[in-house]
């Protein structure tokens, strides 16, 4: 099957009647994605593993073993909620789409290739960004991840339960010697959430390195009371001191050129005639450099504590997902892009990828032209030409590190 018919089948799962996609892991969308995986893998007769956190990864020319480690491509198949159709799914599709051109060229593989499709990559079920690739790699611990709930509360191996047939580190397979380490090396296609490639005139371009980012809960707390009756000095509401905070991180991250997002925000008792008791918020931030982003996130929380001294109210903050910054191999970026013109670029956004290198896998990137740069949104795109010169892309790639 062709990369457009593969796509016109992904297109419409999980996908809402406004056009924005809510692939959340481990639900009945996830099940049916799982099962699209499977039947593109039998269509090309290719091996499926799934290991005991939901990651797949479908093999063909035999399944990499430890004497002869493989090669893997792919993404993830989950989004943000409301989110675009190409973030993950694109590498995924594309992985196939160049298996096929490989076969099509009379390649015979040298070692096995395999396409993966990484569980909660963007941690908008449980919080925890690259959830599956961090557990397989173990750079997240089983004992840690176990405790995790989502917004309904309901525990991370209970919602595995619903899509594997038996989740967690019992299962053969659970830990890293299962499949990563039977990976000589990783090469991971995804779709530009920027305009660097627009700006630059070029379809793909190949990844140098991924901005260190984390998540981080704010949590304020202040004295609930009467909208009308409480007079505005009288008042410890917590919502004037996340909105400060809010302004306060925009403001550091425009003047460092940083990247700080207040995206999620809980609020209790949320009534409209009450002032509130609790704001929870959660920070995106992203930088440069370690030094940078530890700069931002310590500023930020600095001038949140001043403000809730000045507000009668109290701040608690926890970092739930951290991840450093990661540089590709470089010398796997010369081989890879030698002759090839395609442009060095790096990203903001983080990616699995980044934590397979920060395991020690040799590993690159491919990016697409996105027209607009828009991600995380229904709006996001690229076009049909440039999603094909991806594939030739990923195929070269591939048939370089096969030779």
């Amino acid at each position: 099957m062709t990369f457009e018919g593969m796509w016109k089948e992904l297109e419409p799962l999980g996908r809402a009647a406004h056009g924005g996609y809510f692939r959340q892991p481990f639900t009945s969308v996830d099940a049916e994605l799982r099962d699209w995986f499977r039947g593109a893998a039998r269509q090309r007769e290719m091996t499926v593993e799934e290991d005991a956190f939901g990651n797949l990864v479908a093999w063909w020319g035999g399944v990499a073993t430890a004497e002869v480690p493989g090669l893997l491509t792919g993404s993830h198949l989950d989004s943000v909620l409301d989110g675009g159709a190409y973030d993950g799914p694109l590498g995924v599709v594309s992985g196939f789409a160049a298996v096929d051109l490989l076969a099509e060229r009379g390649v015979t593989p040298s070692r096995p290739v395999g396409v993966a499709a990484f569980a909660e990559e963007e941690g908008s079920r449980f919080g925890v960004a690259c959830l599956g690739s961090r557990l397989a790699t173990g750079a997240w611990s089983w004992e840690e991840a176990r405790e995790l709930r989502d917004r309904d509360g309901v525990w991370l191996g209970d919602a595995m339960a619903t899509v594997l047939s038996s989740p967690g580190p019992g299962r053969s397979g659970a830990r890293r010697e299962s499949w990563v380490a039977r990976v000589a090396t990783f090469v991971e296609l995804h779709v530009e959430q920027g305009r660097d490639l627009v700006e630059r005139g070029a379809s793909v371009g190949l990844g140098s390195g991924i901005w260190p980012h984390g998540r981080y809960r704010f949590d304020f707390t202040g004295e609930a009371n009467h909208a009308g009756s409480t007079r505005m000095e009288d008042r410890h509401d917590p919502m004037l001191t996340y909105a400060m905070t809010a302004l306060a991180a925009n403001k550091q991250a425009r003047l460092g050129g940083h990247r700080a997002t207040f995206g999620r925000l809980e609020v209790s008792p949320n009534g409209t005639n009450a002032v509130p008791s609790r704001v929870t918020a959660w920070l995106d931030a992203r930088a440069a450099s370690s030094a940078g982003l530890d700069d931002l996130v310590a500023t930020v929380r600095a001038q949140a504590e001043q403000r809730a001294g000045r507000d009668g109210t109290s701040l608690t903050v926890t970092a739930e997902s951290t991840s450093a910054a990661v540089a590709f191999d470089a010398a796997l970026v010369d081989v890879l892009g030698e002759g090839r013109g395609w442009p060095v670029i790096p990203t903001a956004a983080g990616h699995d990828a980044g934590v397979l290198a920060q395991a020690g896998v040799p590993t690159a990137m491919l990016f697409v032209r996105n027209p607009t740069g828009v991600s995380h949104s229904p709006d996001e795109h690229a076009e049909t030409e440039d999603c094909l010169a991806g594939v030739e892309a990923l195929a070269d790639v591939l048939a370089r590190l096969l030779a």
